[in-house]
């Protein structure tokens, strides 16, 4: 695997949320554009009771992301923070620092200048990716039906 793009959507801290929503937007169309995906992962929403604003901001940002998505009519899915890093470490509670370090290993990437956003970001990636592989090697072993006596018979055959 490797990274076609990677990067932050920035928009600007002095304007107010409607403008900084409609920054968000039109970055992700862009970005949706551009690069026409086969699929978008999101991070589910995470709310700590100390900072229960940045939930509801967050909240506003994902709704933003979700509309665009799916104005592309691209299918969008969803993993915890535990999905991710479980998916690439291991360990569900593996540190920030141990995912960043992974997902450098796995695309071959220096993202040690990059801000956390962007490994966090590409981990989702990864993190479908493998979700993905594995949904498809569970359906090519599904059941099929033979002409065989039994009916039934796992494939590909063992």
């Amino acid at each position: 695997m490797r990274a076609l793009a990677y990067g932050i959507i920035r928009t600007r801290a002095r304007d107010s949320l409607e403008e900084r929503l409609g920054q968000l937007y039109e970055g992700a169309a862009r970005v949706m554009q551009e690069h026409t995906p086969d699929a978008v992962a999101l991070e589910e929403l995470y709310s700590a009771y100390e900072h229960p604003r940045t939930a509801i901001l967050m909240g506003h940002a994902r709704g933003v992301v979700c509309l665009c998505v799916a104005q592309q009519d691209t299918p969008l899915f969803h993993y915890s923070a535990t999905q991710v890093k479980r998916s690439l470490t291991g360990r569900g509670r593996a540190s920030k620092e141990q995912v960043q370090g992974m997902v450098s290993a796995l695309l071959g990437l220096d993202l040690s200048d990059q801000r956390p956003d962007v490994s966090d970001a590409l981990a989702l990636a990864l993190c479908h990716c493998n979700i993905a592989a594995r949904e498809v090697q569970l359906e090519s072993r599904t059941l099929k039906p033979t002409r065989r006596r039994g009916g039934f018979r796992t494939w590909p055959p063992r």
